[in-house]
């Protein structure tokens, strides 16, 4: 795992507002508040397997909010897992609380609002977070707001499978060279699909239905992830994934469209949503192209202009096309 977040070394009447910067800032945003402000203190590092992110975070008693609004703003579709490693957490969603304490797990679901209380009882807490796309959850991914804030112990069963492997990567200390990332990634995300269809007593044809085809919604999650990324091709996409870049173009020939056009497409709806948000109409403009990956202006302002009959600067403004 790598560092990610650290409050040592800012000054501390900054520390809660640094940390609710980041978060309000990630692909799924959510806001940060805690009731001692002043002595905040928070340590969070970070590992990514493929699909899955995995996150380890040692925290001051606080709250994690993710309302109506920032669902609005952003939702990249994730299924997660938190587990209590010490302390007490409790996670709020659809109309449910769970109260989790060492070694109990819950599910939350990005693409509805939720809560999740860390040191319920006033002290430091620490736990581990990890998400996955719930298009790779197949069939199951329709039924999450049955299982979503249940508490589930992590004493047995799949969910214990699951607890021990994620405590086993927050404590490894380099037991695992890089050529296993790639297999860690296929048991992360194997636990987790196992451990949704378990609880909602699927069948096998649930958990096999992913495998089948399923390189797709990697890909997919994965360019959603770094959508961001200037340096994003074909041949980063298919390194990535572990695939060589000719598989890679070979999934996408029944799309009539190629990677990059598929990826360029993708930013450019982004930007086209950026522009016409009213809490970014003071972002420059090639600000929102460079935060969705356009390496330079003109080459944004003509993408922009093919795609959608007028520049981004009309665009935003809402001006009429040259035809109308």
């Amino acid at each position: 795992m790598r560092a990610w977040f650290d409050t040592e070394g800012v000054p501390p009447a900054d520390r809660l507002a640094a940390l609710d910067e980041l978060f309000v800032g990630s692909d799924h945003p959510m806001g940060v508040r805690s009731p001692d402000a002043a002595g905040f203190r928070a340590s969070i590092r970070a590992v990514d397997l493929a699909a899955v992110n995995v996150v380890d975070m040692a925290i001051s008693s606080s709250e994690v909010l993710r309302t109506t609004r920032m669902v609005r703003q952003a939702d990249p579709g994730l299924l997660c897992v938190v587990m209590g490693t010490t302390g007490r957490l409790v996670l709020h969603q659809g109309g449910r609380e769970a109260v989790l304490g060492a070694s109990d797990l819950a599910l939350y679901d990005s693409s509805r609002p939720f809560g999740l209380r860390i040191g319920a009882d006033g002290g430091q807490a620490a736990l581990i977070r990890a998400h996955i796309p719930t298009a790779l959850l197949g069939k199951s991914a329709g039924k999450l707001g049955e299982l979503t804030a249940r508490p589930l112990s992590g004493r047995g069963g799949f969910a214990g499978l699951l607890g021990h492997f994620l405590t086993g990567l927050r404590d490894d200390s380099g037991v695992h060279g890089p050529n296993d990332l790639a297999r860690l990634a296929v048991i992360a995300e194997d636990l987790l699909r196992a451990l949704v269809a378990h609880h909602l007593d699927a069948d096998a044809g649930l958990l096999e239905e992913p495998r089948q085809g399923g390189l797709l919604p990697r890909v997919e999650a994965f360019v959603q992830r770094n959508l961001h990324d200037p340096e994003l091709s074909p041949r980063v996409i298919a390194d990535a994934l572990h695939l060589s870049v000719g598989y890679l173009h070979r999934l996408f020939s029944d799309r009539e469209t190629t990677v990059a056009a598929w990826v360029r497409q993708l930013r450019l709806e982004r930007a086209r949503r950026d522009l016409r948000d009213a809490d970014l109409r003071d972002v420059p403009v090639h600000q929102i192209a460079e935060r969705w990956g356009f390496k330079d202006h003109s080459t944004f302002t003509r993408s922009f202009r093919a795609a959608y009959g007028m520049p981004p600067r009309d665009y935003r403004h809402g001006l009429p096309t040259a035809a109308s």
